[in-house]
């Protein structure tokens, strides 16, 4: 049965010098008496799980400090959830061994907390006693993976089922998510939920936990009610050491999370892990997985959008923080908005730059929802997180959508999609990073009217990490898509397609290349073939456009002829010729969307691909004339024998 923290098991590994007190230890916690003798290395012991009151069995493993033991001790750290370090008390000389051993850990990478526990404290000699706080401070301040530290004595019985307890605690509730030990402060990530829960909390929206709020939190999370005298109790505490921890109405976000602060101090970790979890947040204070019904994929060929009920809300969102009404959000006003998620989920690749912003870098409306569409696309679970952590109340599963497969689009000649990848392949210096760079901002149908449209650059720059554009295109019907563009380096196209189903999360394909350079068209047209046959193999194939760059120079000897007969062979349209130069981009964008939303055109053929998609036409028509014939030959052999029937009766 799973705990508190949905663990089923806690592994602790013991380890320390030799005859420090290891095996004595573990034995006298399993069975409540002193051993008189123990073996030199204990098989795994169990605590069952109601040894301790989180009702979470304990498994111990004991360890031997020689060397020739030394590739099974790594071997049990690797696995292990903490690890008590032991020294023995009547040491003269405590610090040797346990930096040794601490040093040792970290050298084989192992992450768990560590308990350090002085044994044999019945044989300290009092007369050269050093207090546990004068050893271990500053060994602590140097280790930060210490946990806690504990005194012992297994002969005398003396703390030693709070060994495990704390080892326990330690991974059941650890520290370190929540607070940092150097400043003495809760960390960002834990102030971040706190907020969120305390403004679910906060039903009346008045900046403060009433009485009654304060209630039906604790009810909540604690399955009991606080009395009158208790409230006034806690509310004491904090306005005497925070006076603005609490106003008229009741406890303000700064005293609530002051209490949370002093819970800890206290070592009451449990009672902060019991409000996060309740509130479905994990060891690392994210929303858990069963928090979050992400739609299934049952096809490599499906995608996930947010559905029209969360659009609105995000609408709603934008509107919201937007507090000067001028239609964009800037970065102080993202940061408030994901105050109370884990962090910004923006800054970083591949969103970071990604989405139509204002000259000043805030973030207008249609670059908000389309960094949700893009971050929808790439990682449903973070999207439906994100959503719920800004404030999204209604049902979850109602939140996001998975599409109908591509494959099913392509049969029925049609998509219900509003949001599509296009990959952007070509050779190095082809313009596909200007493609992208002009796609933000090129939400009009006609781009050089775009106020937004971003100017050509002539400083080249090669990519070498892929990277997205994303926007919003208005179609001529009033409709609007989201379009995004993923573009992948020349030198990354082999590792992009070793991935079989790689084409499948594809709507459309562009190949851009230098239309002023004969061997960037002839690298297009490799790549363009490359991708026909992968599509032709996997059954994944995807409409491809070729688009023509840099046509504001003079294009290269025979390139209307040559197009031309690549294009009639394979079966796609004539390349789309651009000029980001210019801000001629001949309506690429919407063009993109219109191929996307038309899945069975413009899908190119190889020439193998047309001999067997010929061969399977004339199978499928020799077996329709089989099957034809077959029905004849049946239909005339029931004639034939009604005719002689009938003969033989009249006979």
């Amino acid at each position: 049965m799973a705990g508190v923290s949905g663990r089923t098991g806690v592994r602790v590994v013991v380890v320390g010098d030799r005859g420090t007190g290891k095996s004595s230890l573990i034995s006298t916690a399993a069975t409540e008496t002193f051993p008189e003798t123990v073996q030199p290395v204990l098989p795994p012991t169990r605590l069952p799980a109601d040894f301790y009151p989180d009702r979470v069995p304990v498994t111990i493993i004991d360890t031997s400090s020689s060397l020739e033991h030394r590739a099974k001790l790594a071997e049990e750290l690797k696995r292990a959830d903490a690890v008590v370090l032991t020294y023995s008390c009547d040491n003269a000389n405590l610090s040797r061994p346990i930096t040794f051993w601490l040093h040792e850990l970290r050298r084989l990478e192992v992450r768990a907390p560590v308990i350090v526990v002085g044994c044999k404290l019945d044989l300290r000699d009092e007369h050269q006693r050093m207090s546990l706080e004068q050893v271990m401070s500053p060994i602590m301040q140097q280790f930060r993976e210490i946990e806690t530290c504990i005194e012992c004595s297994a002969a005398s019985q003396i703390q030693v089922p709070d060994v495990f307890y704390y080892a326990q605690k330690a991974v059941l509730h650890p520290t370190a998510p929540l607070f940092d030990q150097e400043t003495q402060t809760l960390k960002p990530r834990c102030i971040r939920a706190l907020k969120r829960i305390f403004i679910l909390c906060d039903r009346d929206m008045d900046g403060a936990l009433s009485d009654a709020e304060l209630n039906e939190f604790q009810v909540q999370c604690f399955n009991a009610p606080l009395q009158p005298a208790e409230i006034v109790g806690v509310k004491r505490v904090v306005q005497e050491k925070l006076p603005d921890g609490v106003n008229h109405l009741g406890l303000t976000l700064s005293g609530f999370l002051f209490l949370h602060a002093l819970f800890i101090e206290k070592g009451r970790l449990e009672t902060t892990w019991t409000v996060l979890r309740k509130f479905g947040y994990d060891d690392a204070i994210k929303l858990s997985g069963s928090f979050l019904p992400v739609p299934a994929k049952r096809a490599p060929d499906q995608s996930v959008e947010l559905t029209s009920e969360s659009l609105e809300f995000l609408k709603r969102v934008f509107n919201l923080f937007d507090i000067d009404n001028d239609g964009a959000l800037r970065h102080d006003d993202l940061d408030d908005l994901f105050s109370t998620a884990p962090e910004s989920p923006w800054q970083e690749a591949p969103y970071r730059d990604a989405a139509e912003r204002t000259a000043m870098g805030a973030l207008s409306l249609n670059g908000f929802l389309s960094e949700w569409a893009l971050m929808t696309l790439l990682d449903p679970a973070s999207s439906l997180a994100n959503l719920i952590y800004i404030g999204y109340a209604g049902d979850p599963s109602s939140a996001l959508r998975a599409t109908r497969r591509r494959s099913l689009d392509r049969k029925k000649r049609q998509t219900e999609r509003n949001v599509f990848q296009c990959v952007v392949f070509g050779p190095k210096n082809a313009g596909k990073s200007s493609l992208l760079t002009s796609f933000l901002g090129s939400n009009m149908e006609c781009v050089v009217a775009n106020s937004n449209y971003r100017p050509f650059s002539g400083n080249y720059t090669s990519t070498v990490d892929e990277s997205y554009a994303t926007n919003g295109i208005d179609e001529l019907q009033g409709t609007r898509k989201t379009l995004i563009l993923r573009e992948i380096p020349e030198d990354r196209f082999k590792k992009f397609l070793s991935n079989k189903q790689s084409l499948a999360a594809c709507d459309a394909a562009m190949f851009a290349y230098d239309s002023s350079d004969e061997l960037s068209w002839r690298r297009a047209t490799e790549l363009l073939v490359e991708v026909a046959r992968q599509g032709e193999e996997t059954g994944f194939g995807v409409p491809c456009l070729l688009v023509a760059t840099k046509y504001d120079l003079d294009p290269f000897p025979m390139a209307a002829q040559d197009s031309a007969k690549v294009c009639q062979e394979m079966g796609i349209e004539s390349p789309i010729p651009v000029s980001v130069k210019s801000g001629d981009l001949n309506n690429l964008f919407s063009r993109i969307i219109r191929a996307a939303e038309h899945p069975h055109l413009s899908i190119p053929e190889t020439e193998t691909g047309r001999k067997h998609k010929q061969y399977r036409q004339l199978v499928n028509h020799s077996l329709m004339l089989f099957s034809v014939g077959a029905a004849i030959a049946v239909v005339g052999l029931a004639a034939y024998r009604t005719y002689a029937a009938r003969k033989n009766t009249s006979s």
